[in-house]
């Protein structure tokens, strides 16, 4: 298969190769100097606990709140 790289640096990957990672967004891109690597990223565990927060509507204030009656605790 190719790819190839437009003037403004822009790779189109092949269908083919794009349907194996459904669900994936991005790529960490790096070099080994003579290869482009393209590592697929799921969301982190930080993306999911703000998905779950939001989810919940809780907001910085609640956050806040929560930590300032949990060090009153201890």
């Amino acid at each position: 298969m190719l790819a190839k790289k437009t003037v403004k640096n822009q790779i189109t990957l092949p269908k083919a190769v794009v349907s194996r990672f459904a669900g994936v967004d991005y790529f960490d891109v790096s070099t080994d100097g003579r290869r482009i690597i393209l590592r697929p990223l799921k969301e982190s565990g930080a993306d999911e606990a703000r998905s779950k927060l939001a989810q919940l509507d809780i907001d910085e204030d609640d956050v806040r709140s929560a930590i300032a009656w949990a060090r009153k605790r201890t």
